[in-house]
């Protein structure tokens, strides 16, 4: 796409006359070439006519029905605005397309900031990264938050998409990794390619070895037919490794020989096969602790973490809680028909809370209290928090002298009651692997009942 580098392309189409009189007026815009749609035309013809660098898009009841049709290009900044009503086709579109996504009320600065430096992009570079964005939005690819650490990973992603780089990403469970690795993966060169998630640690020694790499027909028993490993799945596009820090140590070895040398063996074969994948993989685990605790080699981590990225804890997040619970009860209400509140209290209870267990958590927390409410959601319908928000502890005193594995049997059994039979919650919230915990059920559903 041909592209001036002092003066990018803007297309404009808004009815909003309020919007776009701001939108013409932020400085890097106003350098710009402006192009506008008609408003009574057909807007994406007139799109396809002209060759833009930035699309301003105001979706209204409408013309967000033409988002399924829209196809704005890899090379083409696209910024949506709508009224903050959930809507099924903005959210395909975002699934879609990478761009922005900004929600009345509009915070000016956020809009201006974006505008600014998504300008100054193609200032620098003289033509716009791949499918880039930027920081300070209410919808960023599949994340969601305009807190200051959010903008600031925002950044990042936009940073390391548009590159090959091995990205690890580490942060608490329940914070968002997988959405933020899809986010990557959408960004990037490689998004109309596969991206294959594999989750470390929830697969037996024997089983992850064919996961990665594959096997041949008769490698071992059971080895029916061949079997394509994630590695090979992933050709050409994005592989997620979640938990890596969870992977056993003997495969640790075989991951960072395929990353050095791009080579592999099925399990079974003697055939070596090359491989092509953007390696994206996520820990809830201190990498560097990992390290020194002898579970995670430090030349895989290097390996892996040529760009390390940090997802911030959700009580990090000034002024995001709030508004997650907000675009929570929005959406349900959405899919229910209902048109559920939340009251004032309820929402000074959510936010003097701690959430351990993060995003995840708090929308978990969420659903129940909209299955609980009526018509307005109460501090009485937000349940199975802890009571002290600086941590969570079992009910009552620990006692002395009771053996260590009793205690554990005690935490987890409270925990998996406490998110209602969820293994997968209860585990992230206990810090182990799936796989840990339904080893541990089956050792607790062997012991003796002492009946």
């Amino acid at each position: 796409m041909s592209v001036s580098i002092e003066q990018p392309k803007v297309f404009f189409h808004c009815k909003d006359n309020e919007l776009l009189k701001t939108l013409r007026a932020v400085p890097a815009v106003a350098s710009c070439v402006h192009v506008f749609s008609s408003q009574e035309g057909d807007w994406l013809e007139e799109f396809e006519d002209v060759e833009c660098d930035i699309a301003l898009i105001y979706a209204d009841i409408e013309n967000e029905r033409d988002l399924a049709q829209f196809e704005p290009g890899s090379g083409v900044e696209v910024m949506i605005f709508s009224d903050g009503k959930p809507s099924e086709r903005i959210d395909s579109f975002m699934q879609r397309v990478p761009g922005y996504h900004f929600r009345a009320p509009f915070n000016e600065a956020m809009v201006v900031e974006s505008l600014t430096e998504a300008v100054e992009d193609f200032s620098q570079n003289g033509i716009s990264r791949t499918k880039a964005l930027t920081s300070d939005l209410d919808q960023f690819g599949q994340l969601v938050g305009s807190s200051k650490v959010m903008r600031k990973l925002y950044r990042s992603i936009r940073r390391v998409a548009a590159t090959d780089a091995n990205v690890l990403i580490i942060g608490e469970s329940g914070t968002g990794k997988e959405l933020v690795a899809n986010t990557i993966h959408m960004m990037s060169p490689r998004s109309n390619q596969a991206i294959v998630a594999l989750n470390c640690g929830a697969l037996s020694p024997e089983l992850i070895d064919s996961e990665l790499f594959g096997h041949i027909k008769g490698a071992f028993t059971g080895a029916h037919r061949d079997h394509k490993g994630v590695f090979e799945q992933a050709e050409n596009g994005t592989l997620f490794l979640d938990e890596v820090t969870e992977m056993p140590m003997e495969l640790q070895v075989k991951l960072l020989r395929v990353l050095e040398q791009g080579e592999y063996k099925p399990v079974g074969s003697e055939t070596i096969k090359h491989t092509n994948v953007r390696v994206v993989a996520a820990s809830n685990r201190n990498p560097f602790e990992a390290i020194e605790q002898g579970l995670f080699r430090e030349d895989l981590y290097f390996r892996l973490a040529q760009f390390p990225l940090t997802v911030p804890a959700l009580n990090e997040r000034d002024g995001d809680i709030e508004g997650l619970v907000k675009h929570f009860v929005a959406y349900l209400n959405r899919q229910e028909q209902q048109n559920m509140q939340i009251s004032t209290d309820a929402l000074k209870k959510i936010s003097s809370y701690r959430w351990p267990g993060n995003v995840r958590e708090l929308k978990h927390c969420i659903e129940r209290a909209y299955l609980l409410a009526e018509t307005v959601i109460e501090p009485s319908h937000i349940q199975g928090l802890q009571p002290d928000s600086d941590k969570n502890t079992l009910d009552g005193d620990i006692p002395i002298g009771v053996p260590l594995d009793a205690i554990e049997k005690i935490a987890i059994e409270k925990t998996l009651e406490d998110n209602e039979g969820n293994k997968t919650e209860t585990a992230d919230q206990l810090g182990i692997s799936v796989k840990t915990l339904y080893n541990k059920l089956e050792k607790y559903d062997q012991e003796p009942s002492g009946e």
